[in-house]
């Protein structure tokens, strides 16, 4: 059992070796058509999300899902998240890195094996390698042999499907930043901002060495997230793993007619290191190399149906489970490991922040105020010996329509305040205005006291006139020559 410690085990590569070309062979089963799934899933998402279009009013945007930096605004369908709102935007940061916490805990690299991005554009590439140059013998006998025109062509051809691909990666990146239809219109008319032709050309560029040449590279050696994954990761939780209890010694079916009892199930075919997509040989045991895809899962139950032995001698289990099955113990289904008490904390956590981000989502006032005093001068006398303070009081509407909105003042007694777009002769206790949809209003108030008031705290309290009447007040100070009360 020792080589099934994933403590033991290091990268298959050197620290400063030259990278081997990694060529998986075709395989089909149950864990290649679930990566084809989530590759075709994950990337309609990605390319498609973009184009969605959602009814906002005549307002806002009407793209489905939009980070509008201008406006400093982000859309989700019927949520809009403001920039005061971003612990919104924090908490599912949050949430995403605790899913990957319980992801990791229970069913070990699946995130790696099927739904990253560097293993899903990899995957595309790789399915465009056996398009042009054919399953993994007709590409190793391609790679070793000499530049001929028929090769320039052939690798010219896919390199060009490469750069389409990563091309149209970094473009779909940029439109969920602006209008979609009007930003392909404007990029290829060459009006759009410098920034966005910048980041496609550095997303496109990234994309094609990644996905098309480094691959494994990035896994093993440049993302940490391997590294971490071996703090989350225990004897209860699911891995791919060789059971070399049942497949030692190795020998082909041959050996084993003409020797009956002396070698175990594994026939040293060599379709589990053939079929990975990180070129790593599962038999070695448990390493960061692995992404626990399943592919050799599928290879080796095919090998063994087809030999007519068991299948299982890859499988997903535990190191707890491998250990009894070993010593002879019944097989346990891999879905009872999930309901244990490091997966059901973390599925808690999750689910209370998810809770909790739809209650204040719910509940959230699509109303707020909010007011800045001037610092210098902090006041002004008047002629009359009344005392003037200056704000800048800015009005919040969230909703997709103008609304009529009435600002008072709580508090500070004899007190009046008047905007600088009208007359002194003018201020009163309240004011009312109207609000464009889906905007802040930023206005100028001059707020006036009579002689002899003391400093003290006051708050601008705005009312939504409408049939939601949302209310909220902003808290401040009334400064004044005269010290505050009861000094």
């Amino acid at each position: 059992m020792a080589q099934n410690n994933p403590l033991i085990h290091h990268s298959p590569l050197g620290d400063y070796e030259a990278r081997r070309a990694v060529h998986p062979k075709r395989i089909d089963g149950p864990f290649r058509r679930f990566k084809w799934l989530i590759m075709a899933v994950t990337l309609a998402i990605y390319y498609g999300t973009p184009w969605l279009r959602w009814d906002r009013g005549p307002y806002a945007p009407d793209q489905a899902v939009l980070i509008d930096v201008a406006n400093r605004r982000f859309y989700m369908f019927d949520i809009e998240i403001w920039p005061h709102e971003f612990y919104f935007v924090a908490g599912l940061l949050i949430m995403a890195g605790i899913g990957l916490f319980l992801v990791t805990s229970a069913v070990g690299r699946a995130w790696c094996g099927y739904a990253c991005p560097q293993t899903v554009w990899t995957d595309l590439f790789q399915h465009v390698d056996r398009f042009f140059d054919g399953d993994r013998n007709a590409r190793m006998r391609l790679d070793a042999a000499p530049w001929t025109w028929g090769k320039v062509v052939r690798r010219l051809s896919k390199w060009t499907i490469y750069l389409a691909i990563a091309f149209w990666t970094g473009g779909a990146w940029i439109m969920y930043f602006a209008d979609a239809p009007t930003l392909v219109r404007d990029f290829w008319a060459g009006e759009a901002a410098p920034v966005a032709y910048i980041t496609v050309a550095v997303l496109t560029l990234t994309t094609f060495i990644l996905g098309g040449f480094m691959r494994e590279q990035v896994c093993i050696y440049m993302c940490p997230w391997p590294r971490i994954q071996s703090a989350l990761m225990d004897e209860h939780s699911l891995m791919v793993t060789y059971k070399d209890w049942r497949g030692e010694p190795r020998g082909s079916v041959k050996k084993a007619e003409k020797n009956p009892g002396a070698f175990g199930d594994c026939v040293d075919c060599n379709m589990c290191h053939a079929v990975c997509p990180t070129g790593w040989d599962i038999r070695k045991g448990p390493d960061i190399s692995c992404i626990t895809c399943g592919l050799c899962i599928d290879a080796c139950d095919r090998v063994m149906r087809d030999v007519g032995r068991p299948r299982g001698l890859i499988d997903y289990i535990t190191l707890e489970d491998a250990k009894a099955e070993a010593a002879g113990a019944p097989v346990r289904s891999p879905w009872r490991n999930l309901a244990r008490p490091r997966t059901i904390a973390y599925f808690l956590i999750w689910g209370s922040i998810g809770a909790g981000l739809l209650f204040l989502l719910g509940t959230r006032s699509h109303t707020d105020i909010s007011a800045a005093p001037d610092r210098n001068p902090a006041f002004t006398v008047m002629r009359d010996g009344s005392v003037r303070n200056n704000f800048t009081v800015k009005l919040r509407n969230m909703e997709n329509r103008p609304r009529a909105m009435e600002v008072s003042l709580q508090g500070l007694e004899g007190g009046r305040m008047w905007t600088d777009t009208m007359p002194a002769e003018r201020a009163a206790r309240t004011l009312r205005f109207t609000v464009p949809a889906d905007a802040t209003e930023s206005v100028r108030f001059y707020v006036v006291s009579p002689q002899g008031t003391a400093s003290q705290d006051f708050a601008f309290r705005l009312v939504a006139l409408d049939e939601q009447g949302e209310t909220d007040t902003a808290e401040t100070r009334f400064e004044s020559p005269v010290g505050s009360a009861g000094e």
